[in-house]
């Protein structure tokens, strides 16, 4: 599913007009990566919350050369899902 495909389904269910549908979804996304960039968790309930995590420097190995490459310290977002969230999905697979 694409961000078109979002726009679609929820122009269609509300009755506004796309045009309008995808500047709330771009407000939502650019909102939620500007909190992020500033380290802020954002906690949407009965769907998940959005962190940012820091991951430590580490020891890779090239799978090609085997040789020993280091990965630096990094910031990674994060998306920790709700038990709703991860029932409705069990139970839709089920």
């Amino acid at each position: 599913m694409t961000k078109a495909d979002i726009v679609d389904i929820i122009s269609n269910s509300t009755g506004i007009t796309k045009v309008e549908t995808e500047a709330v979804v771009n407000g939502f996304l650019d909102t939620v990566i500007d909190a992020m960039k500033s380290g802020e968790t954002i906690e949407l309930r009965g769907f998940g919350s959005f962190k940012v995590v820091k991951r430590a420097q580490r020891v890779a190995r090239n799978p090609k050369t085997n040789e020993e490459v280091i990965v630096p310290e990094q910031h990674v977002p994060v998306l920790k899902v709700s038990k709703e969230f991860k029932k409705a999905v069990n139970d839709a697979n089920s």
